[in-house]
């Protein structure tokens, strides 16, 4: 894999703003003491005039940005998920979601691929607390063109949207000329029979691994990436487990509350499929390496393969 290219899906946002940036002067970057991190201090250099930082006032943040929404502004409010979903949920709920406004939320670091931060740090419920909100969209990319396509997506949609990024430099995997993304719409990277792995972030590149060790045994997995978890491609998911009856879910959050609980809520009025997820298993995240947390919390594509060929089995 070594030849393969590494991008963290969080030096994709703070590109993909300055991109915007140059089309749009209505677009605002706001960020709470960690323009560095998040990378928003790629916008900083290029527009310095449209950069807030708000200092380690996160709710305060979510206030100004509804703010600016209000006199026209296109404000995409900075940090990471744990403060952004977190710490300044009420806000978020409140002065965003409830008047609907037009503020973009750009959360980085994400789930346990933060590493060393410990769990503290490590936000594995962001996805469940941004799904409550009426009216919320929610965006998980999985790779670099995923994650701009994304940014570019949340500027043109009209209403409060939650984009999640990471801090792990992950596989370039969507660089195809007839790749789309459209929000609320899933897409399929890999025909199967056998199985449908529905994957979301950067556990798709590692669903993409797992359905090739699977072929190595015969078994034919279906790869289904859900950039998009609210709204949920219904439609796909139900049409992929009635080709398959059998469908696993992969995520880099808790397994309550996120990718796994979105598709189990769709296939609950569709019998007939056998459900599994991969995911956090309602546990605290701890210090460690990425690739140590993914083996300790059963994210790698062995453990995909494997929870497939246990719901085969």
């Amino acid at each position: 894999m070594s030849e393969v290219k590494k991008i963290a899906t969080r030096e994709s946002y703070g590109n993909a703003l300055v991109e915007l940036g140059q089309e749009h002067d209505n677009l605002y970057v706001l960020d709470a003491d960690l323009a560095a991190a998040t990378k928003t201090g790629i916008f900083m250099k290029a527009f310095p005039e449209r950069h807030i930082d708000c200092g380690i006032a996160e709710c305060n943040m979510m206030g100004i940005a509804a703010g600016l929404a209000t006199t026209g502004k296109v404000p995409f409010a900075s940090t990471f998920a744990m403060f952004a979903a977190g710490r300044a949920f009420e806000q978020v709920r409140n002065s965003i979601g409830y008047p609907h406004l037009n503020v973009k939320i750009g959360a980085t670091h994400a789930g346990i691929s933060v590493g060393e931060d410990g769990a503290t740090h490590q936000c594995n419920e962001d996805i469940a607390l941004m799904r409550t909100i009426p009216g919320m969209v929610v965006i998980n990319p999985s790779d670099d063109v995923e994650a701009k396509a994304a940014v570019k997506a949340a500027y043109e949609h009209e209403g409060p949207v939650y984009m999640r990024f990471g801090r792990l430099a992950v596989p370039v995997i969507n660089d195809r000329p007839d790749y789309k993304f459209e929000i609320g719409k899933g897409v399929v990277l890999r025909e199967g029979k056998d199985v449908t792995i529905v994957a979301t972030g950067l556990c798709v590149s590692e669903s993409l691994a797992a359905a090739d060790m699977l072929a190595a045994d015969g078994i034919d997995a279906k790869v289904v990436n859900i950039h998009t978890i609210k709204p949920l491609d219904d439609e796909l998911i139900v049409a992929c487990a009635k080709e398959t009856g059998k469908v696993v879910t992969v995520e880099e959050h808790s397994v309550i509350g996120g990718l796994g609980s979105a598709v189990a809520e769709v296939l609950a009025g569709h019998a007939g499929a056998k459900f599994e997820r991969v995911g956090i298993q309602d546990k605290f995240g701890k210090s460690g390496k990425p690739d140590q947390l993914f083996a300790a919390y059963g994210l790698t594509a062995e453990n995909v393969a494997a929870k497939c060929k246990a719901t085969l089995a």
